[in-house]
């Protein structure tokens, strides 16, 4: 059976995030008729409430931290420097308006139509696939594609525990309408330590509680334990092991957060950090036919396809490494593989190895290539270079907080497979070394490399000792 009239559009994309906008904009420019359905404001997680505004927040923890460090360089800083947290609000709230702006601008330059709203599938009844959308301007609107492409990403997870409504997420934290003075942040992923760290550098006291014996377990080991005992020595107080079991408000307005083994924490604002999902509520993937793991994600192939013909899933919403840069190269790799290459241009292929990440603790991580077990076990043998130390920066502020650098070279070839940073711009300084390790660089040539001094980035290329094997 097919469709009697041609569809209105050849890609209809649901989501308005990092790689729904890419690949919206990228297959119009290929001259495809594209349509974007978003019911929020444009540039989806990352712009609206992860990365941009995390990355503002933790600058503004770093001054804070900074100011208090200036005295030992001879600044005269006055006691009782405090945040402005309306002020921070405001700003950041300004920032990201324009960011949303520039997204739509975005869409009506690669003449891509936006329709505000709420998709969800339909059963497919042709050759074509239809999207119902409850238009956020009221009623309903219809439309066909050849392909649909899922980039809904995703959304935090809550956990199902007496008084969760007293607790917030972590989209919740940049527009608090109070600053809290105690913060209790539930959880040890990235996202914990980050908002952690953040809040406790613009002033507020500070309790990590996370059920594990180590944040940040997904990476590299000795990394997680440094910045374990750096977060201690910022003042954050963590409280490991700790199984969270209920909440309730207490009379002076504060809430009260239980564990399983009768602990108890006082705090302003409780904030769950236990991971996220995908944001697929509403969609109607089960009736559409679209399978999806058990643990709610859209399961997809390689080539970014569902288990039905024609509709298509990429970024957070699939699960596969949920970075803003991640998503946006499957969008290219998609784009290609549907309207072909720009001219000239070979057709990307999506490759998950070497991609770089930062975590905005303080201190901060950057990582790249493989940690030390997971070249344990891929390789016969291998090499690990370290060294911890004090900062230059830090000789006369007073401040004990240390660094960490971190090479690991696979000992047959000797090529470079992971490159870990602990400290101040680790992710500016990884994404160098991400450069190197993803062109095949050997523990040689890194050792002929000239370093720039006196800077933390040199100790890549200053590593001579194998710390063990």
């Amino acid at each position: 059976m097919t469709s009697a009239l041609p569809p209105s559009f050849d890609l209809i994309v649901i989501g308005g995030g990092s790689g729904g906008v890419r690949a919206a904009r990228f297959a119009a420019q290929r001259g495809a008729r594209v349509a974007v359905v978003e019911s929020g404001p444009m540039g989806g997680t990352c712009v609206n409430v992860g990365c941009v505004p995390k990355k503002m927040y933790s600058f503004a923890a770093q001054h804070g931290e900074d100011m208090a460090l200036a005295r030992g360089y001879g600044w005269r800083v006055p006691d009782g420097i405090a945040l402005d947290w309306a002020h921070l609000k405001r700003v950041r709230a300004a920032e990201i308006s324009r960011l949303n702006g520039i997204y739509e601008g975005l869409m009506s330059g690669a003449k891509v139509e936006r329709i505000a709203g709420h998709a969800s599938l339909t059963p497919q009844a042709g050759e074509h696939h239809t999207v119902q959308v409850a238009l956020t301007a009221g009623g309903t609107r219809a439309l066909q594609a050849r392909h649909v492409l899922i980039a809904t990403g995703g959304r935090p997870r809550m956990p199902q525990l007496p008084g969760i409504e007293l607790a917030v997420s972590s989209d919740d934290m940049f527009d608090l309408p109070v600053f809290p003075k105690r913060l209790l942040v539930v959880g040890g992923g990235y996202i914990a330590c980050e908002m952690a760290s953040i809040f406790n550098g613009m002033g507020a006291e500070t309790h990590l509680i996370y059920r594990g014996e180590q944040p940040l377990k997904a990476f590299d080991d000795e990394v997680a334990r440094f910045v374990t005992h750096e977060m201690r020595g910022h003042h954050i107080q963590l409280h490991l092991s700790a199984v969270p079991k209920a909440l309730t408000r207490l009379d002076d307005g504060s809430v009260r957060l239980t564990t399983a083994d009768g602990r108890s924490f006082d705090g302003d604002t409780v904030l769950m950090a236990i991971g996220r999902e995908a944001n697929t509520a509403g969609l109607n993937l089960e009736a559409a036919g679209v399978a999806t793991r058990d643990s709610g994600q859209v399961q997809v192939n390689e080539r970014f396809e569902t288990s039905v013909t024609g509709i298509y899933a990429l970024g957070d919403v699939v699960g596969r490494m949920e970075l803003t840069p991640v998503a946006l190269a499957e969008a290219m790799a998609l784009v290609d593989q549907l309207y072909g290459p720009a001219p000239g241009k070979a057709a990307r292929q999506m490759n998950y190895d070497n991609i770089p990440t930062a975590v905005f603790t303080h201190p901060a991580i950057g990582t790249v290539g493989l940690t030390e077990a997971q070249a344990r076990d891929r390789h016969a043998a291998i090499e690990v270079y370290r060294t911890d130390y004090k900062p230059l920066r830090h000789a006369l502020s007073g401040s004990a907080s240390r660094e960490l650098i971190k090479l690991i070279v696979d000992a047959q070839s000797q090529r470079v497979v992971g490159a870990h940073m602990v400290g101040q711009d680790a992710g500016e300084i990884i994404q160098g070394m991400a450069v190197a390790i993803q062109a095949g660089a050997t523990k040689a040539q890194f050792d002929q490399t000239i370093g720039i001094h006196p800077t933390s980035a040199e100790e890549f290329v200053t590593l001579r000792e194998v710390s063990r094997r």
